[in-house]
């Protein structure tokens, strides 16, 4: 009988071919709306999450307790070989390093100007995300080599080959002082790299600022950062991180992450707002059409189908209205995407210059992004046009529910 009931229905739709088209058109565009924001919207924010969970935050930091807070130089993680090699061989873990940030003066005559010596395990950080992904193997700093950021070398007139006199203060109080030279220039994403840094090898920052064996920063990557929460909560277990503070990327900039909620949340308006409208246009087509077939319906109800079932070929249309209407959206909202070029969107072309000036808790951020569509977004718009065109179809079928047959077949 369901069959019976179906092909009716079908049937019925193709009665009038325009209103029908019309009303598909109207909720294909509405999904293809939906889909289109959500996948632009998608595609830059996964920029700027590969860009903080990238070079500077990796997906886990591990530190001394209250150092995010303080970033005092005597907050340091002890026996930092043996905790690195715990982070290490943990199950999810593919890269760690130690890092040590020191802030000091460095002069190249007799004017000093302000800088952070940062301590890094130069060829770990060669590797993919980290601070020296780009920089040729021959510049990786050593002993008294050092990497001095590109803004820092323009705003104090800095070149390779120039010696520079580090004085700053030590992790144990005493004065930390160090003759280096810079053997190159660093550009990176990184503000506190570009504007300020002086890079060094680890262990030669240890030994500047007397750390032996202590590191002020433990950074982490997995298999992406979306598996971050859950290695920092596998991480805690471990009893030589027990009394350490164990925090993935989302926790250390929590205001990121309200952002990203709030994208989430306008993404479930903009799918309530535009199925709405396109549930008015599907009410609309099924009153209409019930109004048109009012001596049909008659017919049936004299002949004994009971009205319930008149209820469902209307149900029935509307659902298959809404259905086929968000499936050519999709289909729609695929192909816009999949013209997109294999290197992306250089949204510097689409929004002008200005975009090239983004950035984010010190860091610029690409402006080249790769709009993505979330399945849950297509899950959605196929769930709320079920959901109106059921409501919709409603008051038609209400109508034609209570129609009495002698005087509907009269009309």
């Amino acid at each position: 009988m369901l069959t019976t009931l179906f092909r009716i229905a079908w049937r019925n739709l193709g009665r009038n071919r325009r209103r029908t088209g019309l009303t598909l058109a109207a909720i294909a565009v509405a999904q293809l709306a939906v889909l289109a924001a959500d996948g632009f919207v998608n595609g830059y924010v996964d920029a700027m999450v590969d860009a903080l969970a990238g070079p500077m935050l990796g997906h886990v930091q591990v530190h001394a307790p209250q150092w995010r807070d303080e970033r005092a130089m005597d907050l340091v993680i002890e026996d930092a070989e043996a905790v690195l090699s715990v982070v290490r061989a943990h199950q999810g873990v593919i890269r760690a390093s130690g890092r040590i940030y020191g802030p000091a003066l460095a002069a190249k005559g007799q004017d000093g100007h302000m800088v952070v010596v940062l301590g890094l395990e130069s060829r770990r950080e060669a590797e993919d995300n980290g601070l020296l992904a780009h920089v040729p193997a021959r510049l990786l700093p050593k002993q008294q080599n050092v990497l001095v950021g590109s803004g820092l070398a323009r705003k104090e007139d800095l070149e390779v080959g120039d010696e520079l006199a580090i004085i700053g203060q030590a992790a144990d109080g005493s004065m930390a002082n160090e003759l280096v030279t810079i053997v190159g220039l660093i550009s990176s994403n990184v503000d506190l790299v570009n504007r300020s840094g002086v890079v060094t090898e680890l262990g030669a920052a240890q030994e500047m600022f007397v750390m032996p064996d202590q590191v002020h920063e433990i950074v982490a990557y997995g298999h992406g950062a979306g598996q971050a929460s859950s290695m920092a909560r596998s991480l805690r277990t471990e009893p030589a991180l027990k009394l350490l503070d164990v925090a993935d990327w989302g926790q250390i900039v929590p205001q990121f992450v309200s952002m990203l909620e709030m994208t989430e949340v306008s993404t479930l308006v903009l799918v309530l707002l535009v199925f709405l409208t396109a549930a008015a246009g599907v009410a609309n087509t099924m009153l209409m059409s019930t109004y048109e077939r009012q001596r049909e319906l008659g017919m049936l109800l004299a002949l004994g189908i009971a009205p319930g079932r008149i209820v469902t070929i209307i149900a029935m249309e509307a659902v298959l209205l809404g259905v086929i209407g968000v499936l050519l959206g999709t289909l729609a909202g695929y192909g816009l995407f999949l013209a997109v070029p294999a290197e992306g969107l250089d949204m510097t072309r689409l929004a002008g210059e200005s975009m090239s000036d983004l950035a984010y808790e010190g860091l610029n951020y690409a402006v080249v992004i790769f709009p993505r569509i979330a399945p849950r977004t297509v899950a959605a718009g196929f769930a709320a046009v079920l959901a109106t065109s059921l409501l919709a179809s409603l008051w038609p079928a209400v109508i034609a529910s209570r129609l009495q047959p002698a005087e509907a077949m009269r009309s």
